[in-house]
């Protein structure tokens, strides 16, 4: 029968639905304590998959605007692009929640195929956008289509054992923190590539025309070949009599049938927006995001507007929150910035995604087990802010000097952010079940977003008005830029404390014991 229960000696007497597909995802995981390199490299892909295009174009984003000429005044360009850049988070905040409640409805894998189509459409579109409009529509549906992220981090929960959930999710923000690395890489090396490979790329060819089509259409086609792979991943969501339920409590299915009727009734009257443990740590969330995305939007148009002078002195490195970083790094001496070139922002951004691996996958497993997921967070929190504040006088080196310095500082910063982020990921999928899962998720990446669609326009208004007063006597130039966001990241570690941030809630089945 389909609703056939079948019961597993070997399991410890627990009872698993026939034909269930989670089901026999819990079961996979109740035969092998192991970790699954495969799912690990599923969720890798995936999100890298999403979070590429989202970051890539930041490091050309300032010379397609200005070959767009909807700017007025050079300094205008900064502000323009920045509107760009804020379109996909604008366009992800408003259907998140919805992506959620559908993957929470009709599975995991739907959602994360339909969001990876979406990719290869859209992305591929903005690479081919021959004006201002094109690009924030093209972004904007990218954005709005693209309901990955949420689900992924639920699947990354559920696809593991609680053991190694922490695992699970700190290979969700690596490879995010990797696509905000080797997108903004594959951004700098590949656009306009007559003027930088002209012995592969004619002048007055079709690249020629849309000059930062090629690193669009790379990311394209890596997320064609992960949407082919996606066909085999499992389903992680439970269906049981035509319905999906959670089953994250092997004791409630341990007692029948009309166990897991009294924990549904029980799961549908909770309201997530009264689960505090949940909500608090979506804002503090939110904080951080509002800070990673303004600083990555300041460096990184620090960045392009600079025509580095000794390109071959400075080695490439890239920092997780590109876009305050690029604008800032690509913005001229005379503006206080680091005069780098694309190919300079996608250097610098390619070390530290090494070392973020590293150390995502050896050493952030013991700390999480070692201090709990938020135990460590404010002590990393408190170490960024005077990283970030000495970024003005990093401006003031020059040759592999300025490499080492702004190599290493991308390193920490960085690692520091994804300590943060990993620890409320953990915070935020323990505190609800399963079958709300991805609607908690969606309710994370909206508010996330909404924050992140904030951060470029802010950074880039910020960072232009900044310039504007380059003699100020209290705070000149970017010193102020770099106040203002360690400003919101002291906020984001004072919500980090009791009683505002709270630990995962407890469990419906040991309230009904």
């Amino acid at each position: 029968m389909e609703n056939e229960i079948i019961e597993e000696p070997l399991l410890e007497k627990k009872y698993y639905y026939k034909d269930c597909p989670g089901c026999k995802v819990d079961q996979a995981k109740e035969l092998n304590q192991g970790v699954s390199i495969i799912n690990l490299l599923i969720i890798w892909m995936v999100v890298l998959c999403a979070t590429l295009p989202a970051q890539s174009l930041f490091p050309f984003i300032y010379f397609m605007v200005r070959d767009f000429n909807v700017a007025k005044t050079e300094t205008d360009i900064s502000s323009y692009a920045g509107y760009v850049g804020s379109t996909f988070m604008l366009g992800r905040a408003l259907t998140s929640v919805s992506w959620g409640m559908v993957s929470d409805r009709y599975g995991r894998k739907p959602v994360i195929i339909l969001g990876v189509i979406a990719v290869v459409i859209f992305n591929t579109l903005f690479g081919l956008s021959t004006n201002f409009w094109m690009a924030i529509v093209t972004r904007f549906l990218l954005g709005s289509l693209n309901g990955l992220i949420g689900p992924v981090k639920a699947y990354a929960t559920e696809i593991f054992r609680e053991e190694h959930q922490a695992l699970g999710l700190s290979t969700v923000s690596t490879a995010w923190g990797m696509g905000l690395i080797i997108g903004p890489a594959l951004g700098g090396y590949l656009a306009q590539p007559v003027e930088k490979f002209p012995q592969i790329f004619p002048k007055d060819s079709f690249w020629d025309k849309f000059p930062y089509f090629l690193p669009c259409f790379i990311i394209s086609g890596l997320a064609f070949a992960v949407l082919i792979a996606c066909i085999w991943i499992p389903e992680t969501l439970h269906y049981h009599k035509g319905s999906n339920e959670s089953t994250d409590d092997a004791d409630t299915l341990e007692n029948g049938s009309s166990r897991v009727e009294e924990v549904k009734i029980i799961h549908k009257n909770e309201n997530l927006f009264k689960n505090w443990p949940l909500m608090s740590s979506i804002i503090v969330y939110c904080i951080f995001s509002l800070h990673d995305m303004a600083y990555q939007e300041v460096l990184l148009r620090s960045f392009l507007e600079i025509k580095a002078r000794n390109v071959k002195e400075v080695v490439r490195k890239t920092l997780e929150e590109l876009q305050v970083f690029s604008l800032w790094v690509v913005s001229p001496r005379r503006l206080g910035g680091l005069n780098f070139t694309t190919n300079d922002v996608g250097n610098v951004l390619a070390i530290t995604g090494l070392s973020l691996i590293i150390y995502q996958l050896t050493l952030y497993p013991h700390v999480e087990r070692t201090c709990g997921p938020i135990g460590i967070a404010p002590i990393t929190g408190m170490l960024s802010i005077p990283i970030l504040q000495s970024y003005p006088f990093i401006a003031m080196l020059s040759g592999i000097t300025l490499f080492i310095v702004i190599s290493a500082a991308s390193i920490l910063k960085n690692i520091l952010a994804v300590t943060i982020t990993t620890g409320l990921f953990l915070l935020q999928n323990r505190a609800v079940e399963q079958h709300q899962r991805g609607a908690a998720n969606g309710i994370s990446m909206t508010a996330m977003s909404l924050f992140k669609a904030i951060g470029p326009a802010a950074g880039g208004a910020l960072l232009t008005w900044s310039q504007k007063r380059m003699h100020a006597s209290f705070l000149p130039g970017t010193h102020m830029v770099f106040f203002i966001m360690n400003l919101v990241e002291g906020l984001g570690i004072l919500m980090m404390f009791k009683p505002f941030l709270s630990q995962e809630k407890k469990r419906h089945s040991d309230q009904l014991h």
